[in-house]
């Protein structure tokens, strides 16, 4: 690895981004040569757009640049398998030829001089570097709420990650390889990085709006993903029912004994429509709680299944003798 002067690949997801790549890819690649030209880089740095079985024309856009461009190289998965895949398909796909990678969403959205910063912090020593949102003044007041509370739930469910932080990130050979031996099928980078360990710091960068196109991550698929975070990297939740257990098992012995002390006084125990709403109650926490058991369960046995988490069907560039 070369710490002075290392190669770089930018690892840019894509799925349906026809109307806003050829706009971002101009930004990537003259950034990339910005670096290159600043002796940050080698001249050998690449551009890996992947794309995520996109039912557009994204990977026809992404074999057109390739042409155009020495800097820009694609892979194209078999069919679209969700954006953490998307990342991870790249980034394992990257380490075979670089020193470093950054990977960056399609959208524009991210501060792409950010990566300067991160450059420079890993030439420092660090072997992961977060890039982080100071600001989210472009957002809505419901889009900021919900993303700020995703983080908070995430931690106080015992999910590592850092807050405001989405998958921005300069990540070291070194730290690919330990991620590579992450055999899991349900993947969560954001809670997968920190807990690989290595020095590691952060880079803050102002949040723009997205240059065209529209959002794929509405609130369903944020909350999905958060869920996802929570049941793959966490086991609080059963530990929560266990509680719920606990305390509703010790609150009904509690109920019994007052019945029968109210029985043996001669005072009868009314309330037929408050019984039911109790029965409706614990009824409905019982659901939840065999829901969330069944979602692990349903975890278990996705991975016992070791079915692979990505599948390449197609690129731009030949796979070279460094193919494992």
């Amino acid at each position: 690895m070369n710490r002075e002067c290392p190669i770089l690949f930018l690892v840019i997801p894509c799925y349906n981004e026809e109307q806003v790549l050829p706009i971002t890819s101009c930004m990537f690649e003259n950034k990339l040569k910005e670096l290159i030209e600043d002796g940050k880089v080698q001249k050998n740095s690449k551009i890996l757009f992947v794309n995520d079985g996109s039912k557009d024309s994204t990977w026809d856009i992404i074999c057109k640049l390739a042409k155009q461009s020495e800097y820009i190289e694609g892979m194209s998965q078999s069919r679209n398998r969700g954006h953490q895949n998307a990342v991870l398909a790249g980034l394992m796909e990257a380490r075979k030829y670089c020193d470093i990678t950054i990977t960056i969403d399609c959208d524009g959205q991210d501060d792409i001089n950010a990566m300067n910063s991160m450059v420079e912090e890993y030439l420092c020593g660090y072997e992961i570097v977060y890039g982080v949102r100071n600001k989210r003044e472009t957002d809505t007041f419901f889009k900021r709420f919900t993303a700020e509370t995703f983080y908070k739930l995430l931690n106080w469910m015992g999910v590592e990650v850092v807050f405001n932080h989405a998958d921005y990130r300069l990540l070291s050979k070194r730290v690919l390889q330990e991620l590579s031996k992450f055999k899991e099928v349900n993947i969560f980078l954001r809670g997968m990085i920190p807990l690989i360990g290595f020095a590691s710091t952060s880079v803050y960068y102002e949040r723009h709006e997205r240059l065209a196109g529209e959002s794929h991550y509405p609130l369903r698929k944020m909350l999905s993903l958060a869920f996802d975070g929570i049941t793959s990297l966490s086991i609080k939740p059963i530990r929560m029912i266990t509680m719920i257990g606990a305390i509703s098992a010790f609150f009904s012995f509690v109920g019994i004994v007052w019945a029968v002390i109210m029985r043996v006084i001669g005072n009868t125990v009314s309330g037929w429509a408050s019984m039911v709403g109790l029965i409706c109650l614990w009824g409905g926490i019982q659901l939840m709680c065999i829901g969330i058991l069944g979602e692990y369960i349903g975890k278990i046995y996705l991975e016992t299944k070791s079915r692979p988490r990505y599948i390449i069907s197609e690129r731009t560039y030949s796979k070279g003798d460094e193919e494992e």
